[in-house]
């Protein structure tokens, strides 16, 4: 049973998603905040679990990268409706993850996996500590409009100069793929794999 821990909390921070999205739409970024932290220590403890007890499965390789860009994109996407963050911040991500879903639908049933590398890691934890600073911002600031007894000053949007690391992380991740994909072979194998099956 000990073994299914690491794909268990790969699912909460599915079941997460939703509570982020609903405590950022009501305005309550503490609580997004607090619910985003639990997200990305789940997301470290399945992984130590994983390495420590060999517990690596093929499904966690696959689900785990998927659970953080799903909660990444989920919040993005709602800071960029409620207009906290540019749009174009969306658009990248969505279109980076759209090429990366395109190449493993590619390898699906092929059996071949391509696992997440320090590049992607580093895209998404750069997303998070983005997302975080939007979020502590956009509290900090809301909660002094009509407060002039504060007397404190408003924060910049110092979390964009964060956004662009990040895009510039995602997009070397995309590229550092793409090579994967080519220069180790990925796709000579799932042809051939192809070929197989057919005779």
């Amino acid at each position: 049973m000990f073994k299914y821990v690491p794909n268990i909390l790969t699912i909460i921070r599915f079941l997460l998603i939703p509570v982020i999205v609903i405590f950022t739409l009501q305005g309550n970024f503490i609580a997004t905040i607090i619910v985003l932290t639990i997200s990305g220590l789940t997301d470290i403890l399945d992984g130590y679990i994983a390495r420590r007890f060999n517990f690596i499965s093929d499904f966690g390789k696959l689900v785990d990268p998927l659970a953080d860009k799903a909660t990444q994109i989920a919040l993005i996407g709602t800071l960029a409706i409620q207009k906290i963050i540019p749009i174009w911040i969306l658009i990248i991500v969505l279109f980076k993850e759209f090429l990366m879903v395109a190449g493993a639908s590619f390898l699906y049933g092929k059996e071949l996996v391509v696992s997440s590398k320090w590049y992607g890691k580093l895209a998404t934890v750069l997303f998070y500590i983005a997302l975080v600073c939007s979020l502590f911002i956009e509290y900090w600031n809301s909660t002094l409009i009509g407060h002039i007894e504060y007397s404190l000053p408003t924060l910049s949007h110092f979390d964009t100069y964060i956004y662009y690391l990040a895009v510039i992380a995602t997009i070397f991740s995309l590229i550092m793929y793409i090579k994967a994909f080519y220069l180790q072979g990925y796709l000579k194998k799932a042809m051939k794999q192809g070929q197989e099956k057919k005779e």
